[in-house]
């Protein structure tokens, strides 16, 4: 990036930043990414992982959010990412009889609006569902209060898969890809910003990278962004917290998941592999972006809320994996002296150029990331000549191709990989078409095909092709991002760490003293981690907290 200008520099490596550079370098641009940390380490790996259209919002009469959400749904689920995106089955409560016509209306309109769009909707339509067959479908939930639900589908994903997914597409289409490099200042000609002032961290390293047009996708980091050029930004964002518990599957005794609204937020119990995740929160967030943290308060609010649903309640000892996220939300203007609650502010997105060669992008989700995206490099390449409009609607991410014939050659890959085909499939979920790098390195190293002693969801070989091929650097990367370790075990990933961090050992160059290095790392995160959620305020879980040291 370093040795000439580029069309378009993307700063933060989140779901936004890694779809603005597939975006830029599928029309034709040289691009160049850098992320402070790791890819998704902010609030691209902490949300829901749903992709959907957001029910509630029918709700606001944000019509044209939810279409374009679900339209973008349709066509993760059918054509861009197939091997990451699956439908997922809700039920949605109804307390009430005179519920029904009201909530079957609101998402008979949710299935129409998808069936409407450009794309395939990937899903199926919604039916009714009475008493007695809601007591089959979901056994543990308190019936007698209810009168029946209705059933709906949406889709999930790994919203840090999602984005590695994403940034490994835009780096096989040429686009340069930097991790653990952080921006420290602008470069200036005149009024204009032509590139910055970067740090490589893990090496210590100075240096600058010039691009015509520089693309701010920093999150919550968007106001530290504006600081840097003097205050020249336009937008002012809140950073909102949502917090999400990760229980055993076996401790609720349902098919589908559910969804109902909460005083405060809505509850969703999304079904997880062999977990539920509950979530979510949305309070004020104004303490450290890089590690939000999860109080007692917090947890004590979903247990209360999730277990008014449940014949029998879960307590803390239930709960396997705790995270904490920052949603970055669009302050509108507002009346003198009268603050904006964060559940009332926009999740849509704006997309401005305060000053020439500089485009900020904020707010918006995790679903419309393309959209977002779009419309960023859009004004970003609003001053260049003979620039082609995106085609990412029509760039499936990396295994995508390939995924439905090796789907349907699983039971030849489990034989001739020797690996028993519940593990092919769990690969194709998580790699797709790229399963053939997979097995092929087990091919080579049939050591790699045990499963990690102390997290035995997940194979040796899949922490050795997060470093070789997915770009994890240290062990968090891989404990939280590349693999979901840290929220899947009942002791976050302390007894898998060592494990994991002498697999990475001969691939990253490291000594025993490093491995030492990243182990305890780990440790301290998780402790501190575990100390902030017995805190009973969001001030001392900061403080509990940020007591772990970073790993640079």
């Amino acid at each position: 990036m370093a040795a000439g200008d580029l069309d378009v520099l993307v700063v933060g490596g989140g779901v936004v930043g890694v779809g603005a550079a597939l975006d830029a370098v599928t029309r034709g641009l040289s691009v160049g990414l850098i992320e402070q940390r790791d890819l998704a380490s902010g609030t691209s790996s902490r949300s829901s992982k749903l992709v959907h259209g957001g029910l509630r919002y029918l709700e606001m009469f944000d019509f044209a959010l939810v279409k374009e959400a679900l339209e973008e749904r349709g066509l993760l689920l059918t054509r861009l990412a197939p091997h990451l995106v699956r439908p997922v089955p809700f039920l949605y409560p109804l307390e009430h009889t005179y519920e029904r016509p009201y909530v079957g209306a609101g998402v008979a309109l949710y299935d129409a609006m998808a069936m409407a769009g450009k794309y395939e909707t990937g899903v199926p339509r919604h039916k009714h569902v009475f008493r007695k067959e809601l007591a089959r479908l979901a056994p543990d939930i308190r019936t007698d209060s209810l009168h029946g639900a209705i059933r709906y589908y949406d889709a999930q994903v790994d919203d840090a898969r999602l984005v590695m997914t994403i940034a490994r597409t835009a780096a096989n289409n040429g686009a340069h890809v930097a991790t653990r490099t952080k921006v420290v200042g602008f470069l200036r000609e005149g009024e204009r910003i032509v590139g910055v002032e970067a740090r490589d961290l893990e090496n210590g390293v100075d240096f600058t990278v010039r691009a015509r047009t520089v693309i701010n996708a920093a999150g919550v980091w968007t106001d530290q962004i504006q600081e840097m050029i003097g205050g020249q930004g336009a937008l002012d964002v809140d950073a909102s917290k949502g917090i999400h518990l990760v229980v055993p599957r076996d401790r609720i005794r349902s098919e589908c998941g559910f969804i109902t609204k909460t005083p405060h937020s809505v509850l969703f119990v999304i079904p997880w592999g062999r977990h539920w995740i509950i979530g979510t929160t949305d309070t004020p967030w104004d303490l450290d972006l890089a590690h939000p943290a999860a109080s007692r308060t917090d947890i004590d609010y979903l247990l209360e809320q999730v277990n008014a649903l449940l014949k029998v309640p879960l307590d803390h000892d239930d709960v396997e994996g705790v995270y904490a996220g920052l949603r970055p939300l669009l302050k509108p203007l507002r009346k003198a002296g009268v603050e904006a609650e964060t559940t009332k502010l926009s999740r849509e997105h704006t997309t401005i150029s305060p000053i020439p060669g500089l485009v900020l992008i904020a707010g918006g989700k995790l679903t419309t990331y393309r959209v977002m995206a779009r419309d960023a490099v859009d004004l970003a390449v609003a001053e260049l000549d003979d620039v082609l409009p995106s085609i990412t609607d029509r760039v499936p991410l990396v295994g995508a191709y390939g995924f439905e014939t090796r789907t349907n050659q699983r039971v030849a890959l489990s034989r001739d990989a020797g690996i028993g085909i519940g593990r092919i499939d769990h690969l194709l979920g998580r790699f797709g078409g790229l399963v053939d790098e997979v097995l092929t390195l087990v091919d080579e190293r049939p050591e790699l095909a045990k499963p990690l002693a102390h997290a035995d969801e997940y194979l040796a070989v899949e922490v050795v092709y997060a470093v070789t091929h997915e770009g994890a650097r240290h062990l968090d990367d891989v404990l939280a991002r590349r693999t979901r370790i840290s929220i899947e075990t009942f002791d976050r990933g302390v007894k898998a760490a060592r494990e994991v961090a002498e697999l990475m050992a001969p691939e990253l160059g490291w000594d025993k003293g490093t491995v030492d290095r990243e182990v305890d790392h780990w440790l301290r995160r998780v402790e501190a981690e575990r100390q902030s959620q017995q805190m009973a305020t969001d001030t001392e879980a900061d403080e509990a907290r940020v007591a772990a040291p970073e790993i640079l």
